[in-house]
Formats: C-alpha cells, sequence, structure tokens
C-alpha cells in the first residue's frame, strides 16, 4: 500500500511582488531629492551693486553706513566696488591697498578743506553688465569742505554720478550705463530682464545707498539650505522606515 505524506504542503510566497513597490518608492525618492538639490541650485543668486568700504591703512571693511551718511575725517580713505556678490559676507573688496600716503600724496593739506582717499574699482568683465566693460580701477584725493559727506566726496572726483529713487547708488563716473542692484542668477544673467532692481532687491541696500543683501538664514555659499537639506534628509528616512517595515511583513 502505498503511503501518502500527510504534511500540508508549504506555500512559498513570491518576494518580486514586494520587492517591485518598495524599488519603486527608493525610484520616487531618489528623484525627489535630486529635484530638491536643483531647486536649491537655482535658488543661487547674488546682486550687482556698488558695495561702499572703509579702510584702515592696512585693509578694507565693509561700511555699515551709506556714502549719503558718512562724514569722514581728514586723512581717511574709503574704497567703491562694483561686483556680484550675495551679500556682505562674500562681497568683493577693493583691490587696491587703503592708502592714504600714496593715494593723497599730490594733494597738498589746504586749510578750510579735508582730503579724503577714495579707491573707485569697477570690478571685472565678469560681474559687468551684458554689452558693457568697466573702466579701469583708479584712485583719487577729494579736497572737500570739513563737514562734506563721503557721497559728497565722491561726486567731487567721479562725476557723473547715478542714483535711483531711494539714494542707492546706481552707477559712478557713468559706469555702468543703466541697471541699479539688480538681482542676478548665478551665471551673472538678470532676473528680471530688466535693468532695474527686482521686487525682492535689499532694502539695506536702499537705506545705506551702497549695501549688500542680508545673508540668507540658510547660507550665502550658494549651495542649499540647511532646512533643504534637513527636508531630504527627512524624505530619505522615511523611505528607509517603509523598507524595513516592508521587510517584516514577508
Amino acid at each position: 500500500m502505498t503511503r501518502t505524506s500527510s504534511a500540508p504542503a508549504v506555500t512559498r510566497i513570491s518576494s518580486a511582488p514586494l520587492r517591485s513597490p518598495v524599488a519603486a518608492l527608493l525610484a520616487v525618492l531618489l528623484a525627489a531629492s535630486g529635484v530638491l538639490l536643483g531647486a536649491g541650485g537655482a535658488q543661487a543668486a547674488g546682486y550687482r551693486y556698488w558695495s561702499f568700504w572703509e579702510g584702515d591703512g592696512k585693509s578694507w571693511a565693509y561700511a555699515t553706513q551709506g556714502p549719503s551718511l558718512v562724514r569722514p575725517d581728514d586723512g581717511t580713505v574709503q574704497g567703491f566696488r562694483f561686483a556680484v556678490s550675495e551679500d556682505s559676507a562674500d562681497a568683493d573688496r577693493p583691490r587696491h591697498a587703503p592708502d592714504f600716503a600714496a593715494i593723497c600724496a599730490d594733494t597738498p593739506a589746504k586749510g578750510g578743506a579735508k582730503r579724503v582717499a577714495l579707491v573707485i574699482d569697477p570690478g571685472t568683465a565678469e560681474d559687468a553688465p551684458a554689452g558693457e566693460k568697466p573702466p579701469a580701477l583708479r584712485t583719487a584725493c577729494a579736497q572737500v569742505a570739513p563737514d562734506a559727506s563721503s557721497a559728497e566726496a565722491l561726486a567731487s572726483v567721479a562725476k557723473p554720478l547715478r542714483y535711483d529713487s531711494s539714494a542707492m547708488i546706481c552707477a559712478i563716473s557713468g559706469y555702468p550705463k543703466s541697471g541699479c542692484g539688480e538681482q542676478v542668477s548665478g551665471d551673472g544673467s538678470k532676473k528680471d530682464g530688466s535693468g532695474k532692481p527686482t521686487d525682492d532687491a535689499p532694502a539695506s541696500a536702499s537705506a545705506s545707498a551702497s549695501s549688500a543683501p542680508a545673508a540668507d538664514d540658510g547660507g550665502s555659499g550658494g549651495g542649499p539650505s540647511a532646512g533643504l537639506l534637513l527636508g531630504i534628509g527627512a524624505v530619505l528616512l522615511l523611505g528607509i522606515a517603509a523598507v524595513f517595515q516592508a521587510r517584516r511583513r514577508r
């Protein structure tokens, strides 16, 4: 007599149906991370403007007030630099030493007047607006009234000056011909396509007549912000958790 086994048949569940949703989930998460990272990179931008600097004889410090508000003393050195930067932390300094003795060597002191040494640096071709070429860097010794502001000292040696309606310096010695503190993308092209500041141009730039935008909370390095990276990390963690949960159910 033939004996038949009474052991129940073992049903094997294929893992293929499980792996497919998990793989799809991971693919979606990776794609989302790529989009977020790309968005973070696309947000990198700066402003094209004249920044205002104060020299101490050896180095430059970003001015905390605009040139129309500062009343420099005799023997002061001040600088103006045209460039594209995100904020005051990464703004380009004038490319000339703040040396009062050298700049004003040929301008003797005179009673009833003060001397202010100025470094006017139009920057590089890389930061120039489309179709324009920056003039050469130059220095000048302004001899002005004792109560003259930095803006008045600049006007005495670097006309024509151009300002916008909020007293922001737009051009020194006619450069650039157009534009004023406009926001530009990471490749140096204008975001708004006009020569006017965008709606989100820094208020501080207008108020101080030559200030960079405040540093972004996410950092000024041009890469993804801390919040963006945290969001990507949270998405990936959720994906990993989903994978482990799916394996436990197998």
